[in-house]
């Protein structure tokens, strides 16, 4: 798979949760840390993301988990009746592709967002980050 594009992307901001950048093929991608970030650190991230889905007009994510540690269940929660509610309405975001993580209880972690998220925000996991942008490629914003 060609790896140029992911070279020519764009450091958007970086925290302890992880790092945000702005894909030249027109997505954000999430490249998310090993460490536990705390509530206030994560949602300090997603809410750079959401400044960049609005500035550059993105309207895809791709969320790569890597070693990411669970998210704890407000942080889930604020994500699922807060973030995605207001990414869908202000940037009119409405597809993530997620880059499965290597820790058995971040996926289930992963899950409960995934089922808990409003209707209307797509998912699709995939085991590589080459799969996911594929399919964010396919897909119409």
């Amino acid at each position: 798979m060609n790896t140029l594009p992911r070279a020519q992307e764009t450091l958007y901001f970086q925290n302890a949760a992880g790092k945000v950048y702005h894909h030249p093929t027109g997505f954000v991608r999430l490249a998310w840390g090993a460490e536990r970030a705390s509530f206030e650190t994560v949602k300090a991230f997603y809410e750079q993301v959401l400044a960049l889905l609005l500035n550059s007009g993105a309207r895809k994510i791709l969320s790569d988990h890597g070693q990411r540690a669970p998210l704890s269940g407000p942080t889930q929660a604020w994500l699922t009746e807060n973030w995605i509610p207001r990414a869908m309405a202000q940037a009119r975001t409405r597809h993530c592709a997620i880059v499965e993580g290597a820790d058995p209880l971040h996926r289930l972690s992963t899950q409960s967002v995934v089922s808990s998220s409003p209707t209307g925000f797509i998912f699709q996991r995939f085991p590589t980050v080459e799969e996911a942008e594929t399919w964010l490629r396919s897909v119409q914003p």
